[in-house]
């Protein structure tokens, strides 16, 4: 109605400042984002809501335009997913008409920033934790609802989770799928009496055997190793054991804190853990879910080991065991510094939540509208923007680390390796500096045109699998969480559009 003809535009998504104030991020969430574009349109029934609460002097013919709206004439190109970016670099850069770039800026911003904020979350966990233990993400009852815990699943899984305990995203996703007995579970047990069925058959074949009265007899033994008055343990925990082992005797494992761990839990689960050996059986693992997981860990760990060898069972000793209990950044690294016996550590809330930076804080801008640059000026300078259809570089030194990420302006020539190039600060107009790469890595793909994805999407594996060659490749100096080196970022422009582009603030009225 306003008269406008249609127009060509072009936006960028990006991040301003690096996530948990590191130096990445990992951008995620393209997968969904190249979906929700396949499937824009409004139906008739939106078309029907949206006359139902726009103002009634509407013109007809706008509701008749969206109802022709679809995302044919969309362009989207972006890093592939689970690529390290930073900040002020476009993760995914979106040409079409003007109207439907500017719709798709709320869709894409959700789909990317919550998607990105996990993914680099769960990295850091992962970089904390090192590459030998085991991470699974279990924060579905603190997660900011269904939506939220699904993503948080499905995205950790991207920053370097092994597995969840999330069923539903496990069944979704493909991801691989862990859990432990509950605490309300053995305490729902009082006396070995409430152990029903009590034979289990040995694994090899042949007449079933009394477990409870099997694991009685190893307790004994057990306490006496120990030194622990026999009798003593929790007959409700050793109970809940019991009747766990009969039901899953190949995938027996142990919550050792119901109680007690030292004079209770550990002594029980060795008990029931040595009668399933007798029968050819082998538990999987304990979990300790309070206290100084550290100690207990090494504790547990010297116990079990004094156990393999006083009945020789070599393989009893390096039983995994697995931690929770509010795991946070700074737990991760007070277990680094203590040292630990740990194989498995569970984090819930503070990885699906991430208290320590709520939002990435991604922005979609206009950079182009029919062919001619946009810029937003602001008094805030962080907010302004750099115009223009850009083609981004990653430059690589002779050790194979990302050492710059350069943005061009499309129309300027490709860098190539060993070439020379003037690199210019942003707001400076001295004399530019020289860098030389080893090698110069074009950021970008091609991922959907006329209307459909047109690049195979990678498996959710593969792209876990990418997320973590490319943390690999960044210089320690980049990858430390903790005052890192701020990673450069340079607009490979001329002297000319960079003068113009200094000079444009000032200009403006």
């Amino acid at each position: 109605r306003g008269g406008r003809p249609p127009a060509p535009a072009a936006a960028e998504l990006f991040f301003r400042r690096p996530p948990f104030r590191g130096s990445f991020a990992l951008g995620a969430g393209l997968a969904e984002g190249l979906r929700g574009l396949r499937a824009f349109r409004f139906s008739a029934a939106d078309v029907a809501y949206l006359r139902s609460v726009l103002p009634s002097s509407t013109d007809d013919a706008f509701f008749e335009f969206l109802a022709t709206l679809d995302a044919s004439e969309v362009t989207v190109t972006a890093a592939p997913e689970g690529s390290v970016v930073f900040a002020r670099v476009p993760f995914l850069q979106v040409k079409g008409p003007l109207l439907v770039v500017q719709l798709l800026e709320t869709t894409l911003l959700c789909l990317v920033n919550y998607a990105s904020l996990v993914a680099t979350n769960a990295a850091r966990f992962r970089l904390l934790a090192g590459p030998d233990v085991a991470l699974m993400e279990m924060g579905l009852r603190r997660a900011q609802g269904p939506d939220g815990a699904l993503s948080a699943s499905k995205y950790s899984y991207i920053g370097g989770f092994d597995c969840t305990s999330n069923i539903l995203a496990g069944k979704l996703y493909g991801i691989p799928v862990r859990g432990t007995i509950a605490h309300s579970f053995i305490m729902s047990f009082s006396s070995m009496e409430e152990v029903q069925p009590r034979e289990l058959p040995p694994q090899a074949g042949g007449d079933p055997v009394d477990l409870p009265g099997l694991a009685v007899s190893w307790l004994e033994r057990v306490c006496d190793l120990l030194h622990l008055p026999p009798g003593k343990t929790n007959q409700g925990e050793l109970a809940a054991f019991v009747s766990y082992a009969v039901t899953f005797p190949c995938d027996f494992q142990g919550l050792l804190d119901t109680y007690c761990v030292r004079r209770s839990g550990l002594p029980n689960f060795c008990a029931v853990a040595l009668a399933l050996h007798q029968l050819g059986y082998r538990a999987i693992g304990v979990r300790l879910d309070s206290g100084n997981l550290a100690q207990q860990s090494k504790e547990i760990r010297r116990v079990l080991r004094a156990c393999g060898a006083q009945f020789q069972v070599p393989w009893f000793g390096a039983i995994p065991i697995a931690v929770s209990n509010d795991i946070s950044e700074r737990s991760l690294e007070e277990l680094s510094r203590e040292g630990s016996d740990i194989d498995m550590i569970g984090v819930g809330t503070h990885l699906v939540t991430c208290p320590l930076q709520p939002s990435l804080g991604c922005v979609y801008k206009l950079v182009e509208v029919n062919g001619s640059p946009c810029l937003k000026l602001t008094e805030d300078e962080e907010k302004m923007t750099i115009p223009g259809v850009k083609t981004i570089y990653r430059l690589y030194d002779a050790a194979g680390h990302p050492f710059m990420d350069l943005m061009a302006l499309e129309e300027e020539p490709c860098p190539s390796a060993g070439q020379e190039l003037p690199i210019r600060v942003l707001g400076q107009l001295g004399e530019p500096t020289k860098v030389v790469p080893a090698t110069v890595e074009p950021l970008h793909r091609l991922y959907f045109k006329d209307g459909q994805v047109c690049e195979p999407l990678p498996s959710l594996p593969e792209v876990r699998s990418h997320a973590q060659v490319s943390l690999s490749l960044l210089s320690p100096a980049h990858r430390r969480l903790h005052e890192p080196q701020p990673y450069p970022v340079r607009p490979a422009l001329s002297r000319e559009h960079h003068r113009d582009l200094v000079a444009a603030p000032a200009a403006a009225p």
